[in-house]
């Protein structure tokens, strides 16, 4: 072994090293932030109180889970590092399913079907967006960020204004009825759905790792895959299953939160400093469940807010997405 091949293996077990270390440091404050939040302020009845809590939590960990992995094989998948499911208007059509649904049945099909029913239809409906928004928006040459951007606005934009416009023509007490289940909220989370999303996670997951080490060779790029002996299509395909129903996990289990994934799935890579799924879907995970759990933490026991955890995420997130905008327009 010549000195330049050694000096590469220990910079090689170096950066091993460190994400490692990385992934445990995540891995700690997760657990921290989740024991705080399960004990910190516990009062009354301790075994009722400490079920909500946790209940509460395993919803914001299967939601953290759900978008930070979902989010990076999103980056990956399109090769750009700055759209996410949720930007390209994955969420909002997921809330005009759901409109739509009352609009025609009313609410009490929303409540009264088997909610694995209504997830499994939703969800399908989602895999055929991603399947017709990849082939007809990313399989082109053209990738223009602004030409992305805007297309995943006026996505965004096409499926709220539909949401509201039948939002304004349903019954009144449909109509709160169906507002309950759109703002994302970790306080009344289907126990049932719950666990339907935990298998699917656990399923996902494992079936997402396989593919790992292709993804890693799919970000180079569909020309350099193929030249390595990926089939491209094939492991694009299956990620786009991956990715929908991830989104309809997060989004029924608490409803849309647009700028979560952009903000854990670039702080990830920034932490890890590698291009490694097996490393970067982790650490995206594990920095979605210490914000939610620690920002819901902060936001009930430090600042005694009631509000939403969506609008203080969506307005930090939003800020980092156009910090990122802008930093990629003056490269």
């Amino acid at each position: 072994m010549t000195e330049a091949q050694a000096g590469a293996s220990r910079k090689a077990t170096k950066d091993v090293v460190g994400q490692r270390r990385v992934l445990g440091v995540l891995t700690v404050v997760a657990l921290a932030t989740v024991v705080a939040f399960c004990t910190i302020g516990l009062t009354g009845n301790l075994e009722y109180a400490l079920g909500i809590r946790l209940r509460k939590v395993a919803a914001m960990v299967a939601v953290g889970i759900a978008v930070g992995y979902s989010s990076v094989l999103f980056q990956t998948v399109t090769n750009n590092r700055i759209l996410t499911p949720q930007i390209m208007g994955f969420d909002s059509l997921f809330v005009l399913i759901q409109t739509l649904i009352v609009y025609f049945a009313g609410a009490i099909a929303l409540s009264s079907t088997d909610p694995r029913l209504l997830f499994t239809v939703q969800s399908g409906l989602m895999i055929v967006f991603a399947f017709a928004l990849h082939r007809w928006l990313f399989d082109r040459n053209s990738r223009d960020l602004y030409l992305l951007v805007l297309v995943g606005v006026i996505f965004g934009t096409l499926f709220s204004s539909l949401s509201s416009l039948a939002s304004r023509l349903i019954n009144p007490n449909d109509f709160v009825t169906l507002q309950d289940s759109l703002f994302a909220s970790f306080n009344s989370v289907d126990e049932s759905l719950l666990w339907f999303s935990a298998v699917l996670l656990v399923a996902l997951g494992a079936w997402g790792a396989r593919l790992f080490r292709k993804l890693d060779v799919v970000a180079l790029g569909r020309d350099t895959s193929i030249s390595l002996g990926v089939h491209h299509r094939s492991v694009v395909n299956r990620s786009l299953v991956i990715i929908a129903v991830l989104v309809s996990v997060s989004t029924a289990l608490v409803g849309p939160i647009t700028f979560l994934g952009v903000l854990v799935a670039n702080l990830a890579r920034q932490l890890t400093r590698t291009f490694r799924h097996a490393v970067v879907v982790p650490a995206a995970s594990l920095v979605a469940i210490i914000t939610l759990v620690g920002g819901q933490l902060v936001l009930e026991q430090v600042l005694g807010m009631d509000t939403a955890l969506s609008v203080v995420i969506n307005f930090g997130g939003g800020l980092y997405f156009l910090v990122l905008l802008v930093r990629e327009s003056t490269r």
